[in-house]
């Protein structure tokens, strides 16, 4: 080849590498700006769901199909195999928040960053109130709705086991696709552990003989009052009333008992009334736990605050507090005084209340 065709070769050569370089030059803006770039068409809170066995186009289709402007399916799959996605998508459902990038949102996919929901167990909740809000709970994938309380004990692996009282109140974070079950059995196992921790920590002359006990004096400890330094001294009451063969004397008991038949009063009849759970009437803890308590109450329970009360009642200021007593004397006219303040806020709105706690 003559020089001169060697240098009209070597120009075109030239010029298809430069062509070549300002060709490979766009296609890596263009890369760079889809990878980094927003991904347009995102509304704030909306979500994307990632299935068991979704492939990378599946998901990608399904950003498209919520109005999401999503690219060439090319682009996804070099980027998947930048980041080393490709066959490693998590599922759950990850946020797609306006400005989040396509890097972003398989970078989320890759490392499992999935929405995280809340549920919190109140203290003092008995379990028809828990069922109740489980039912209600969305995303929760619910399980146990065509359940009775034996059914979902026998689910949980505790057959013959009342439910009451068996779930620590806490807030549980879980994601979609877990069910109502699944948060269950890890209350269940959280109260197991702080039940445990608690009967392991109490006093060597608590007047309890197993840790069913101390579930079921903690509860009424819970339904007694929701403050917290009053706990110690509430269980203190009922530990002393438990030594000396006292009734506990306790309304939430007779209220438990009663069930959906409470209408906001307790009357004479219902105190009168020989039933399990009426500690006016019958000596001793109750058959079993009346509501969930707080990891609070279990450790009042076990360690109850010393002292000589035998007596309490509502102060009926509306604190919440309670008047303590070492003698009936002492308590019946902290009793008189409730009931004059119960009469004065009320003000001819309704009967005073026909039975006052530990009397």
């Amino acid at each position: 080849m003559s020089r001169k065709r060697l240098r009209r070769f070597g120009g075109f050569l030239a010029l298809v590498l430069l062509a070549a370089a300002l060709a490979g030059g766009w296609l890596w803006q263009r890369y760079a700006r889809f990878a980094d770039g927003p991904l347009h068409g995102v509304r704030a809170g909306q979500t994307l769901a990632v299935e068991r066995g979704d492939s990378l186009p599946a998901v990608v289709r399904r950003l498209r199909a919520a109005g999401v402007e999503t690219g060439e399916m090319l682009e996804w799959r070099a980027l998947a195999r930048q980041l080393k996605v490709d066959g490693r998508l998590q599922v759950g459902e990850y946020a797609l928040a306006p400005g989040i990038s396509p890097r972003e949102l398989l970078l989320a996919m890759r490392d499992g960053k999935v929405i995280r929901h809340r549920f919190t167990i109140v203290e003092g909740w008995n379990i028809r109130e828990l069922r109740a809000a489980l039912a209600r709970a969305t995303p929760l994938r619910q399980e146990t709705a065509g359940l009775d309380d034996a059914a979902l004990m026998k689910a949980l692996g505790r057959p013959g086991t009342h439910p009451e009282g068996r779930f620590l109140p806490e807030t549980y974070l879980y994601t979609r696709g877990d069910s109502d079950l699944d948060l269950l059995r890890r209350a269940q196992a959280a109260m197991d552990r702080a039940l445990d921790a608690a009967w392991r920590g109490r006093a060597p002359d608590a007047p309890l003989k197993s840790p069913e006990e101390l579930l079921i004096l903690a509860s009424i400890v819970e339904k007694e009052t929701g403050i917290a330094e009053e706990r110690p001294r509430i269980a203190g009451v009922f530990a002393r009333r438990l030594r000396l063969g006292m009734r506990l004397q306790t309304d939430p008991t007779v209220i438990y008992g009663l069930g959906s038949a409470y209408d906001g009063n307790i009357r004479k009849r219902d105190l009168l009334a020989d039933t399990p759970y009426n500690t006016y009437v019958r000596a001793g803890l109750p058959p079993t736990p009346i509501a969930m308590p707080g990891a609070d109450a279990l450790r009042a329970a076990a360690r109850p605050a010393p002292g000589e009360e035998l007596y309490f009642v509502a102060v009926g200021d509306g604190s919440g507090r309670h008047l303590f007593a070492e003698t009936l004397a002492e308590h019946q006219a902290n009793v008189r005084a409730y009931l004059q303040r119960y009469r004065l806020g009320r003000a001819g709105q309704g009967a005073a209340p026909a039975a006052q706690e530990a009397r």
